[in-house]
């Protein structure tokens, strides 16, 4: 790939870059990605994790991260500022979180699209004060859409898939030219599955173990995964993430099933729970593009998980998984029908295996390097 001088050098604007979600991760390869092909990176967060490089600098962002209704809009305008004093090149932001005009911007999470979801907070703790936060944060993040997704804010928009792009299309008509999708991918070496039958050994083969990964655990769907094992006997689930997890312990007690739902909190190895799994539950209610499904599918594990964006793209239901809807009583029939045949759990882990491997984390470094030759 030939690239013109000028548009090897990128300025990526980010809350934070280097961490455990999946907007980080994307980050810390595209990132690692844009370095070795020998670009200089400015990166203007709260935080940056990545290790030193001589091509790599850090403008850090002042200010706390919490409370994010007054730490974002504190970002927006000390961000901004700092891009137009020491940005370098394309200007490349994750969101609607600076005011200055971009060249490419990924878009994540559709504010205004997820608004149109009746019932669901952002919140991550019960309370007024959790209640509020969200609430004011939902109302500034739609605010700043507005205003950077317009064709006079960015050249470029980019979404991480094509139901988010179809959203895009739909609520910010006027950039529906300007509007590309790059998927994220998904790291398949670090994502394998285990060397040795998915880690059963001698365990029972009547049980089978649902795996379920990711916070805001409302909308993620936790309240039926857990009601589905009332219906579901000798399944258990196991919770990976942060959450209030007392009030869904009360939840377990009620429906009998506390003995049978584990929760591991937030892991630095998320790969090592897909591996002791055999299936992988996620009836969420809204999703850009759910890396967890595609590490799970990497992972070989079948894929229990509703119809939404990103998750649309990979499952091919029946094969590699089914699409389940959010009623636990569906839940229950799929996890009975896989507990009851391993042969099949084995044959739609490996399917979900393949399917995967399409998704190379260098097919977006490649696809990102592209759109800024093109911009340059």
């Amino acid at each position: 790939m030939t690239e013109p001088a000028q548009c090897r050098e990128v300025t990526i604007v980010a809350n934070d870059v280097g961490g455990q979600g999946g907007m980080e991760r994307q980050l810390t390869v595209l990132i690692g990605g844009l370095l070795d092909a020998g670009y200089r990176v400015t990166v203007i967060a709260w935080t940056c994790a990545l290790p030193r490089h001589p091509g790599l600098r850090w403008v850090r962002v002042p200010g706390p991260s919490r409370p994010f209704a007054l730490a974002y809009p504190l970002f927006l305008v000390l961000a901004s500022l700092l891009v137009r004093l020491r940005g370098r090149g394309a200007v490349h932001s994750t969101g609607a979180i600076v005011l200055n005009r971009t060249a490419v911007c990924t878009v994540h999470f559709c504010h205004q699209a997820f608004a149109e979801l009746p019932g669901f907070s952002r919140a991550s703790q019960p309370g007024l004060a959790y209640r509020l936060n969200a609430w004011l944060v939902r109302r500034i993040s739609r605010l700043s859409e507005r205003w950077c997704y317009s064709p006079a804010r960015a050249r470029r928009l980019v979404a991480v898939s094509g139901g988010v792009a179809a959203e895009l299309r739909e609520h910010f008509p006027r950039m529906r030219g300007r509007i590309e999708v790059i998927p994220n991918g998904v790291d398949t070496d670090a994502f394998s599955p285990a060397p040795s039958g998915n880690g059963n050994g001698d365990r029972d083969p009547a049980a089978l173990r649902a795996l379920f990964v990711g916070g805001e655990w409302e909308r993620k769907g936790l309240r039926p995964a857990i009601a589905a094992l009332a219906q579901c006997p000798g399944a258990e689930l196991t919770v990976v993430g942060a959450g209030d997890a007392n009030a869904y312990i009360r939840l377990a007690r009620e429906l009998g099933v506390a003995p049978r739902v584990h929760f591991a909190g937030t892991t630095a190895d998320p790969a090592s729970w897909y591996r002791r799994a055999d299936v992988f539950l996620l009836p969420t209610a809204y999703e850009s593009f759910s890396l967890v499904t595609y590490e799970a599918a990497a992972c070989g594990l079948p894929l229990l998980v509703t119809k939404v964006n990103g998750v649309e793209d990979l499952i091919r239901d029946g094969v590699n998984g089914w699409f389940v809807s959010r009623d636990a009583g569906e839940i229950a029939a799929r996890l009975r029908a896989l507990q009851a045949d391993p042969g099949l759990r084995a044959a739609m882990g490996a399917a979900a295996r393949e399917d995967s491997l399409e998704y190379s984390w260098n097919r977006v470094v490649d696809q990102y390097r592209e759109l800024y030759s093109a911009l340059a």
